[in-house]
């Protein structure tokens, strides 16, 4: 973690004191508009709760990084957003340049550009951009930025929690708490960081996949917010979009086959659909990944064990909490061998006795209420049931083949546990959803046997 060049006095002014409340009254205002036209009798309860707690949450992630752990990624964020404020401020045309730039420099904007040592960091300035231009509606203030980037997030989320309570809307309770009501999810998902806009991309990305293709409605514009969301997503953190694309078309292709009325023609054409989508989710993949060598299957092993390594010994010399995966060696055949430890970091670790700090806990306790529900699911379905109930509905394929896809690639690449707990909640609400729906589905298999079985005795 760089350390940051922004000091309590520069990130907690006055003007954040007055601004703040101004503000929240200007996004309570603007999300009652909307709240009408989003909201159903069923969901509009949770509306703004859901999106108070992203609101604190973004706040709590700046006082901790400030006053915990001494400055971090958000502090040094609003940092270069000050550059880019202050270039704004001595001419909009090298504020423009210097905003647009790609990297390059020139003698106009070599004043701030020498300054930032994300300015040929793509992904980092790609969170810079986005700061700098709301920035410029809020006079630079941090507090009011990170909750502006806290109401994106949370319109990707309730466009998710939307689209999840289409399909099974008697369980509203259980899905508005795996998307705004997890700690780690409303925490490291809301304030001035990567991590909240890809978490609300996903969810826009989900919403408008399953409007144009599922329910074909809007199609231009869902393809416009596609284009939208998944470029900037893309430029942050390709690898979510990677690890997202397979379990998305492979879902849309066997969502379709799932909705053919005709039981003998679905029998016999589910195969067939299951093969088109593992077919077109893999060419989907190799064609989003293609000249991107960061990931080359032949190097992506040994940069992800050097990475690894070198966040390990890091966390160990600055006394983190770090954990290894025994067989990655740094091949390909290393890397896949460590997917079961792999996933059983992201998913399920840290465990509560390898706890070292309040907000470690925080992550254990989540941790343990996902193994809890995962085992509880297995024994009371049996495993090649769960196995079963999971490969015969399209939404659990994306929720699980997604979480395992994700959980893997950072779980072999993090080795330290307060990172993985911020890269991980991109996860955290598909694989909550998808349990709650597995067991939800369980339930009624089981109350319909019962059922089916008193109807026997009764004849």
């Amino acid at each position: 973690m760089l350390f940051s060049l922004v000091t309590l006095s520069e990130m907690l002014q006055v003007k954040d004191i007055f601004l703040t409340p101004v503000y929240l009254i200007i996004i309570y205002i603007v999300a009652m508009y909307f709240r009408p036209k989003i909201t159903t009798p069923l969901t509009i309860k949770y509306y703004m709760p859901a999106l108070i707690v992203k609101l604190l949450g973004s706040i709590a992630l700046g006082l901790v990084y400030t006053f915990y752990y001494n400055g971090g990624d958000t502090n040094n964020y609003f940092f270069h957003i000050k550059l880019v404020d202050d270039a704004f401020w001595k001419s909009p045309t090298l504020g423009l340049k210097l905003l647009f730039s790609s990297g390059q420099y020139s003698s106009d904007i070599t004043l701030w550009s020498k300054r930032m040592f994300w300015y040929n960091s793509p992904a980092e300035f790609m969170v810079v951009r986005i700061g700098s231009v709301l920035s410029l509606l809020c006079f630079c203030t941090y507090s009011v930025i990170a909750m502006l980037f806290a109401f994106i997030s949370f319109s990707g989320m309730w466009a998710m929690f939307r689209t999840f309570i289409k399909l099974y809307p008697n369980l509203h309770r259980q899905f508005a708490i795996a998307l705004f009501f997890m700690p780690s999810v409303f925490f490291w998902g809301s304030g001035l960081m990567k991590d909240s806009l890809c978490l609300g991309g996903l969810g826009w990305l989900l919403f408008a996949v399953y409007r144009a293709v599922i329910e074909r409605k809007k199609v231009v514009q869902s393809i416009v917010i596609v284009i939208v969301v998944a470029y900037p997503v893309l430029i942050m953190k390709s690898y979510i979009l990677y690890a997202f694309m397979p379990p998305v078309l492979f879902w849309i292709i066997n969502e379709a086959g799932s909705r053919i009325r005709n039981q003998l023609a679905r029998r016999l054409l589910k195969p067939l659909f299951l093969v088109a989508g593992v077919g077109v989710a893999l060419i989907g993949l190799t064609q989003l990944s293609a000249g991107d060598a960061r990931f080359d299957l032949d190097r992506v092993a040994e940069r992800s064990q050097i990475t690894a390594d070198y966040i390990y010994r890091v966390s160990i010399e600055q006394g983190g909490a770090a954990y290894r995966l025994d067989a990655n060696d740094g091949s390909l055949g290393g890397m896949l061998r460590t997917l079961p430890q792999a996933v059983n970091v992201t998913l399920f670790r840290p465990y509560l006795w390898e706890v070292r700090n309040p907000v470690m806990l925080l992550s254990a306790l989540e941790s343990a209420a996902f193994l809890y529900l995962t085992i509880s699911l297995v024994l009371r379905t049996g495993l090649f049931k769960t196995i079963k109930l999971i490969s015969s509905v399209p939404i659990l394929q994306l929720c699980f083949v997604f979480s395992i896809i994700f959980a893997f690639s950072v779980g072999i690449s993090s080795y330290n546990f307060g990172t993985l707990a911020r890269y991980k909640v991109q996860m955290m609400p598909f694989y909550l959803s998808g349990l709650y729906i597995a067991r939800h589905l369980s339930l009624v298999e089981r109350q319909a046997r019962a059922r089916a079985q008193l109807q026997t005795l009764q004849v």
